[in-house]
């Protein structure tokens, strides 16, 4: 692989880190946020839904707007509209104002979700496209693991203001580098046919596509695991198992150092087994690992190293399921692969939002209903893949038999 291949994962993924780092890097902060603006820890929850919803929402604007416009424009908007909501967030007096910038955050920051995973598209496929998302995705791991970390230091020094104003600087950064790094991957000419109109009929098509949708939705549950402990952690390791902030941004950087290493197997593995295959392999892994928490844990063993011994495990195998899952979903879909990646943005994180509420209903403190949510988002993907692989089975049983 060459100079510039890691370069552009390099830059690829940072741009995608803008967004997500807004989140790992306040987490350590949820209880003393609270506490500030005299919220419940459910109404500060609010203000990581908020990003979600929006999030999640505007990917399908960025998408379309990305095969029309090119790929830069729309980042260049998203990015700036991320600044200038940070620098919001950083004034707000109180918690309702912090939910709304939030949610202006979560607009800007949806385009450096979407757009760079349709640039790997436009590069390349197969394989080559698994080894460039897996390095894309190599860079964005770092997020959970170094912003918890740079967090509680920013958390220490200036308080959690301090957290949006050093986003805000990252925002910054990710412009410079898209001005002078990367390059247009959507020529003028692939945009000729690209409207409105086209939009709204590659959303039927692609809604219409039972194997996309499929991919999506597994590779959708295995985020949804993953932002259910996110939105839960920082309650449960800081008040429930008494935690200090720098204590659990390291907790929480272990399960992002799993995911991240494993990861990086999966050019390689897509190689050897194919990338379907490696799919179900760490799909299956994942979902009994999770599974197998859940049961230990309701049995009474619920101590932090139990709970942490099993995410280590089942997030270093989910580490497999989200770009191979990725990359075969966009791999029919290259003239849309804007409108694909925004749509699959939305789903994944329109599950996770769902899984997150559902979570927080039952949430009472302590780590068992966590726990349960991870495991049944990790049960419901593998159920899923299950039906599929059936179902195709049948089908290539009945064209045969043709």
């Amino acid at each position: 692989m060459t100079t510039s291949f890691f370069r552009t994962a390099l830059i690829l993924g940072l741009l995608s880190a803008i967004g997500p780092f807004a989140i790992d890097m306040y987490l350590p902060a949820l209880p003393s946020i609270g506490k500030d603006l005299s919220a419940e820890n459910n109404v500060v929850q609010m203000s990581l839904l908020a990003f979600f919803i929006s999030f999640a929402i505007f990917q399908l604007i960025y998408g379309p707007l990305s095969d029309m416009w090119g790929r830069k424009a729309p980042l260049y908007m998203g990015i700036g509209l991320f600044a200038l909501a940070s620098v919001g967030c950083a004034l707000s007096n109180d918690i309702e104002t912090l939910i709304a910038f939030r949610f202006l955050q979560g607009i800007g920051g949806a385009a450096g979700m979407v757009i760079p995973r349709a640039i790997v598209r436009d590069m390349h496929t197969g394989v080559q496209a698994a080894r460039l998302m897996s390095l894309l995705m190599l860079v964005f791991s770092i997020s959970p693991i170094l912003a918890p970390l740079t967090g509680s230091a920013v958390i220490s020094f200036y308080g959690w203001r301090g957290v949006f104003w050093a986003v805000t600087i990252a925002a910054f950064i990710g412009l410079i580098l898209l001005s002078t790094q990367l390059k247009e991957t959507r020529p003028k000419a692939a945009r000729v046919e690209s409207s409105l109109g086209s939009a709204m009929a590659a959303y039927r098509l692609l809604l219409s596509d039972r194997n996309f949708l499929t991919l999506t939705f597994i590779g959708g549950l295995g985020i949804s695991s993953f932002l259910v402990y996110l939105a839960n952690s920082p309650f449960v390791l800081i008040d429930h198992y008494g935690l200090t902030p720098t204590q659990y941004s390291i907790a929480f950087s272990i399960n992002a150092v799993s995911f991240f290493t494993v990861s990086q197997l999966t050019g390689w593995l897509g190689d050897r087994f194919g990338l379907v295959r490696v799919m179900r392999m760490a799909l299956t892994a994942f979902s009994f690992t999770m599974a197998a928490m859940v049961v230990v844990m309701a049995l009474g063993f619920n101590q932090l190293p139990v709970l942490a011994t099993f995410l280590f495990i089942g997030y270093g195998f989910l580490g497999l399921v989200i770009p191979t899952t990725a990359v075969l979903a966009l791999e029919d879909h290259g003239e849309i692969a804007g409108t694909a990646s925004a749509l699959m943005g939305t789903l994944h994180f329109v599950t996770a939002a769902v899984a997150m509420v559902i979570a927080g209903l039952f949430f009472d403190g302590t780590a068992l209903p966590m726990a349960a949510g991870i495991g049944l988002c990790a049960v419901a993907a593998f159920i899923l893949t299950q039906v599929t692989i059936a179902r195709r089975r049948v089908a290539e049983a009945e064209a045969a038999a043709e």
